[in-house]
């Protein structure tokens, strides 16, 4: 027999709904955030109302290690959209989730996001389960290095090259047109050479580390409730923590503006913007 699925509340304005609080007020929550709750930040998602995947398809990581073309643009790309993304800060849903830990009701924080803002906003100890936009790898000889070193390098390399990015994807690279991207100079790995440095992220088609799966898996087999924050878990990458609680019997809240794939594993959903219910839920229990 299956299950009913939860009902959905919308939290009115600065509310938040009593069953959402109860759960979080039980403490030993993990939290799972996705890109929803950066789109206050200015970081467009992918799956949403203006999602970036109802019009573009993302850099794959298959186009990124075979085709060097492909990957010249990406950097191209990247470099530009690299701007918005440095500029962009915590908004009040990511001060929410810091404010919950300090507050002693959290017990893990794992971001889908690559974009730094919970660590931005004070949160500690964050899984970044796709990697993080502020660092490189070499695929080449393996050499992990700070962003802001190699856009110094490519800001010298392409002197006045800075055109208009008519929009930014999750993942860093802006939307050019194709005439510009071939003035583009790229560099190489200061280690190794080689022009094959790639964001310290997981593409689309690439596997997240064995390890890094591992352990959010741990923090989810030992929490009192899984907490899914602005994500449509349509990737498996996510949703597999929702089915690993939901089999352990874990209580699962979704927050999300629009239906989720984990909506009927969900024991509390609420369909409402995370910027009006994550502050009202911080002040009911962490102020």
């Amino acid at each position: 027999m299956t299950a009913a699925p939860p009902a959905v509340a919308a939290a009115a304005t600065g509310t938040c709904p009593d069953a959402l609080a109860d759960l979080v007020s039980d403490g030993d929550v993990v939290v799972l955030s996705g890109a929803g709750l950066s789109t206050d930040s200015g970081i467009p998602d992918y799956r949403g109302a203006t999602g970036s995947l109802r019009r573009h398809t993302p850099m794959t990581y298959q186009t990124f290690t075979r085709d060097p073309r492909g990957r010249h643009r990406y950097w191209a790309r990247s470099f530009v959209g690299w701007r918005q993304m440095r500029a962009a800060r915590p908004n009040d849903g990511h001060r929410a989730v810091a404010d919950l830990q300090a507050a002693g009701l959290l017990a893990g924080v794992i971001t889908q996001n690559v974009d730094g803002l919970h660590q931005a906003a004070g949160a500690r100890d964050v899984v970044e389960l796709h990697g993080g936009l502020d660092r490189t790898v070499c695929l080449g000889c393996g050499d992990v290095a700070d962003r802001g070193e190699l856009d110094l390098r490519l800001q010298e390399a392409n002197p006045g090259f800075g055109p208009r990015a008519d929009e930014v994807n999750p993942d860093g690279d802006a939307e050019l047109p194709d005439e510009v991207l071939d003035g583009f100079v790229m560099v190489g790995c200061l280690v190794c050479g080689e022009e094959l440095l790639k964001p310290d992220v997981v593409f689309f088609g690439e596997t997240v580390p064995r390890d890094r799966v591992d352990g959010c898996f741990a923090l989810v087999e030992d929490a009192g409730s899984l907490l899914v924050l602005g994500s449509s878990l349509t990737v498996m990458s996510g949703y597999r923590f929702v089915l690993r609680a939901a089999k352990l019997g874990i209580p699962v809240a979704i927050v999300n503006v629009g239906p989720t794939r984990g909506d009927e594993k969900a024991d509390v959903r609420v369909d409402a913007p995370l910027g009006d219910v994550l502050p009202a839920l911080a002040a009911r229990l962490a102020g």
